[in-house]
């Protein structure tokens, strides 16, 4: 069984990044918990040990562009069919944190709060964050001005102040607001 969480569906900023875990039930992690709950030192170690241990993981994304194009709800489910599909080991059955379903050729079950119930749901959450921090301080580092490292993207004052002084990135969602009330601004 494979559990699935993703990271970053509600930022301004940078990809949506799901993953999917196969636990291995002769190896249990302690601590697995929903990632949002845990210290960013703590979710660096247990994504070590979900790496290290697991029978299978996989991380996907879906760029900004396929956000805006598809938006944020069809994009995550492509993130998220795009980590199933890429795990090593293909699993009998998925089970996928909150109310949606990618589309599957598996057994797939849509299980709310899952990352804080299933621990393969958990251990995928933790590693979509983790990768998904690592992300945007790699995009913090690329642009130094736009202090991804602390906001990760979401829209903050701070963020959106260094939108309006340093201006657009390919990396900024343009079909989110407040994104493209600003844009729609600018054209006016």
């Amino acid at each position: 069984m494979a559990g699935i969480d993703e990271a970053g569906r509600g930022p301004l900023a940078g990809p949506v990044v799901a993953a999917a875990v196969i636990l291995d039930p002769k190896q249990p992690i302690a601590g697995l918990a929903d990632s949002k709950i845990l210290s960013k030192l703590k979710r660096e170690h247990l994504a070590k040990l979900i790496k290290a241990q697991a029978l299978s993981w996989s991380i996907a994304i879906a760029s900004v562009e396929e956000i805006d194009e598809f938006n944020i709800l069809q994009a995550t489910l492509l993130a998220m069919q795009r980590a199933v599909y890429g795990l090593p080991i293909q699993p009998d059955e998925v089970l996928v944190d909150g109310k949606q379903i990618p589309k599957l050729l598996i057994p797939a079950l849509a299980i709310i709060k899952g990352d804080s119930k299933i621990p393969a749901i958990s251990a995928a959450s933790i590693i979509a964050k983790v990768e998904r921090d690592r992300l945007m301080l790699a995009y913090h580092q690329q642009h130094p001005n736009y202090s991804f490292h602390l906001h990760q993207g979401y829209g903050t004052k701070l963020h959106l102040a260094e939108i309006v002084e340093f201006g657009f990135l390919d990396i900024h969602r343009k079909s989110f607001n407040p994104l493209r009330t600003i844009l729609s601004q600018q054209r006016d």
